[in-house]
């Protein structure tokens, strides 16, 4: 028996086997959990997400695109999605972007205001956009999860305009885990830090690999956590486990973010 038997849900985010979101439906599964996908609907995203979920057992996966920037996209995904499941008991927000090209150094305050919206909208907003349209999926009351990092507390050098928008998707969730828990509504939402990772959406990012460097020789673990610890949190937040916890930021990041030096 598993700790998600009888829940189903949606996770937007799945790039690809190393991307957090894919390690979250995978203990999601392994839970028992009835999985519903999207993908971004660019060059050879669909192939590449229905290789991942495939991958994880689920032969013929329910994949429909979008792009979360858009409204008509995200109607379309609930309207389908009320239609197929009827009701959902959790969202999985693991979505975020900011132009590379202003993720380096000395770049922060030469950001444009086209890229500083864009990454707002993205990366933060569209938790509130998919929570208008989870809600009234949620009769019996449910969960939702982002994903956020350590740059949107303190500065991470390059982090930058991504490290705003993460503040600003932590702070949402707070705000959303007020409103949507009142009512009778009883809609939790959480947010996980994870530490730094090697995910498309990582790769972007300036000085990878030495933000993992510093983190294995920081953290209280003097380890990097994996993909599936960040899985087994999400199980947690998702699950009856964690029926009283609700507008947190749960780290997992071996302890990295407790150290001060």
């Amino acid at each position: 028996m598993g700790l998600m038997d009888g829940k189903k849900g949606i996770i937007f985010g799945v790039a690809n086997e190393r991307s957090y979101a894919y390690f979250i439906a995978k203990r999601l599964a392994e839970q028992g959990a009835e999985l519903y996908f999207t993908y971004l609907p660019i060059g050879k995203m669909e192939h590449r997400v229905k290789k991942a979920v495939q991958g994880l057992g689920i032969e013929d996966p329910w994949l429909v695109p979008c792009d979360a920037s858009s409204d008509e996209s995200l109607d379309e995904v609930f309207a389908k999605l009320k239609a197929d499941a009827g009701t959902i008991d959790f969202v999985v927000h693991s979505i975020a972007f900011a132009d590379k090209d202003y993720l380096d150094d000395d770049k922060f305050h030469q950001t444009p205001r086209a890229v500083f919206t864009q990454s707002m909208d993205i990366s933060a907003y569209t938790l509130v956009a998919m929570a208008q349209r989870a809600q009234p999926l949620m009769p019996e009351g449910g969960s939702m999860l982002s994903l956020t990092y350590y740059g949107g507390e303190k500065v991470v050098p390059r982090y930058n305009v991504m490290g705003v928008a993460k503040a600003c998707l932590e702070h949402t969730t707070r705000y959303l885990a007020f409103e949507l828990g009142d009512k009778g509504r009883n809609i939790r939402v959480n947010t996980i830090s994870a530490g730094p990772f090697k995910t498309l959406a990582g790769a972007g990012v300036g000085g990878m690999d030495e933000m993992l460097a510093h983190q294995e020789a920081k953290s209280s673990l003097k380890r990097t956590n994996t993909g599936d610890e960040v899985g087994d949190t999400a199980v947690y937040l998702l699950s009856d486990l964690s029926s009283g916890v609700t507008g947190e930021t749960v780290h997992v990041d071996c302890g990295f973010s407790t150290v001060g030096f």
